[in-house]
């Protein structure tokens, strides 16, 4: 919040997180998926929950179901482009844009579809603390079952 401080006590915030906690940013079944390393666990969670993704641009307010648009990262060495998925978004570093967005597995499943040619891997938690790789194939092969 820019300007002054504000205390969270019966801020607008802190009464959303207190009835809401389904807006929480993070998939507890993804985070203890990539801690047992189980790749089948993955699948399940990513199947089943939604997912944190870094975004370059929020959608706007006022229009809920455009969820901003996610950012990618480009290796400036080879050009190919990762896909960054986390399981919270307090796992995402704090070099990449500020945003995040919470998308679905049919989210999921579109954008790796839209951009197959595009995406040459995806990194889930890639900073940890359980960081997992994996190709966008395998990744849309899992949320098809």
């Amino acid at each position: 919040m820019a300007g002054g401080k504000r205390s969270a006590k019966g801020s607008k915030a802190s009464r959303a997180s207190k009835g809401a906690e389904a807006l929480e940013f993070r998939s507890q079944a993804l985070a203890e998926a990539l801690e047992r390393q189980d790749m089948a666990a993955v699948a399940l969670a990513l199947r089943h929950g939604n997912t944190v993704v870094p975004l370059i641009k929020p959608g706007p307010r006022d229009k809920p179901l455009d969820g901003g648009e996610v950012w990618t990262y480009r290796d400036p060495n080879t050009g190919e482009v990762a896909l960054l998925l986390f399981s919270d978004a307090a796992n995402k570093p704090a070099n990449l844009p500020p945003a995040v967005g919470l998308q679905s597995p049919a989210w999921l499943k579109t954008f790796l579809k839209r951009h197959e040619s595009t995406i040459t891997t995806v990194f889930l938690d890639i900073a940890g603390p359980h960081p997992m790789q994996a190709s966008p194939a395998e990744l849309r092969k899992a949320l098809e079952v």
